[in-house]
């Protein structure tokens, strides 16, 4: 045969390609695996990063209406002014100082709160005679704002750190004891009988069923009375404090200072943000049997 038939033959019946050990078919299987294993890992990075973009041009949008509302002639100042204050007082420490002051209070008062109405929620929710002792003064003092609780935490603590901190603490206390409760409370009976049945003691369905179905209440109300530790501190710092944003806002206040109030009103959003964005992610964290949407 000469070169020219044999080439015409391989035309005519190519030989499978060296190197490849598998038939087509097992290729073909292979590319659909390969396939089907990188849709669900590019669907949930597009889901992760849409909220983002969505946040990005939300904050976008704010800071133009604000800037629009400003040049309306609106009594507000500028993003370019309250940016070149916020650099005059980062320059020279001052809003240093005053965010780690507060911070300090906040994260105190709050901590308390919550390593209080934590065991609270729980014996209020296991044990109905607790309950019974005990709820009546929280419901009583829910009503009482935070903020009408200064003049006398003043006359019987002073105007020292004790007062302001414990101003935050009742905050952020009132508000994750009732979720706590009511965490405990709406534990399914069904879940509670069945461990009973399999022999599970009060204390192992306390630990093993109760405590987590609670979880997810216990961190919604510590991120509601994180909130409240922030919407006190304004008010809290006004007794006799010498550093703080809540203070510096308040400063500025008598001055018509709005640049250094917008700065104060921005960090303190900015830190609680942080603050909550951590809460969400140790709740996710913790909560990872419950299905989400």
């Amino acid at each position: 045969m000469s070169v020219l038939d044999k080439r015409s033959a391989d035309q005519r019946h190519p030989r499978p390609e060296q190197g490849s050990g598998a038939p087509p078919e097992a290729e073909a299987a292979d590319s659909t695996v390969g396939a089907a294993k990188s849709a669900p890992e590019s669907s949930r990075s597009r889901r992760r990063g849409l909220p983002l973009a969505l946040n990005a041009v939300s904050v976008a949008l704010g800071i133009a209406i604000w800037w629009a509302l400003a040049a309306a002639g609106f009594k507000l100042p500028t993003p370019p002014e309250v940016v070149d204050r916020a650099s005059t007082l980062i320059s020279d420490g001052t809003l240093a100082d005053d965010a780690l002051a507060s911070l300090t209070r906040v994260l105190i008062g709050f901590a308390l709160g919550t390593a209080v109405a934590v065991p609270v929620g729980f014996l209020m929710g296991w044990y109905g005679i607790l309950r019974g002792l005990i709820e009546p003064w929280i419901q009583f003092f829910r009503t009482i704002p935070p903020l009408a609780i200064i003049p006398l935490a003043v006359v019987a603590m002073g105007i020292d750190e004790t007062p302001k901190i414990f101003v935050i603490f009742l905050a952020a206390f009132l508000a994750c004891v009732i979720s706590t409760f009511q965490g405990v409370v709406n534990v399914d009976r069904t879940l509670i009988n069945a461990a009973r049945v399999l022999g599970a003691g009060d204390a192992t369905i306390f630990a093993r069923v109760v405590v987590p179905a609670s979880t997810p209440f216990i961190l919604v109300g510590m991120r509601v009375g994180l909130g409240s530790a922030w919407a006190t501190l304004v008010a809290a710092e006004l007794i006799a404090a010498q550093e703080g944003l809540g203070y510096r806002m308040q400063n500025a206040q008598l001055y018509y200072d709005l640049p250094t109030i917008f700065v104060g009103l921005i960090s303190i959003g900015i830190l609680g943000l942080l603050m909550d964005r951590v809460l969400l992610l140790a709740e996710r964290r913790l909560t990872r049997w419950q299905e989400r949407r």
